[in-house]
C-alpha cells in the first residue's frame, strides 16, 4: 500500500472520530503537596475538544489525497 494512501485513510478516520466524539479526556497526575519524603498526588481530569472545522478539514484533506493518488 502506498504511504500517501495510508496517510489519507488515517486522516479520514481521525476526522470521522473527531466529528463523532468531539474530543477526548485523560487523567493527569500532579503533586499537590510535598513535605520532606511525603507527597500528596492528585489526579486531574483534562478534556481536549476537537473543533468541528479541524475534523472536517482532516476528512477533506484525506479525500483529496486519495483522489490525487488515484489519478496517477
Amino acid at each position: 500500500m502506498n504511504p500517501t494512501k495510508l496517510v489519507a485513510i488515517v486522516l479520514i478516520v481521525a476526522g470521522g472520530l473527531g466529528l463523532a466524539y468531539g474530543g477526548f479526556s485523560y487523567n493527569k497526575d500532579t503533586t499537590a503537596l510535598k513535605l520532606g519524603s511525603m507527597e500528596l498526588k492528585v489526579q486531574e481530569k483534562e478534556t481536549v475538544t476537537v473543533p468541528l472545522l479541524v475534523s472536517a478539514g482532516a476528512i477533506a484533506i484525506g479525500v483529496f489525497l486519495l483522489v490525487a493518488v488515484g489519478r496517477k
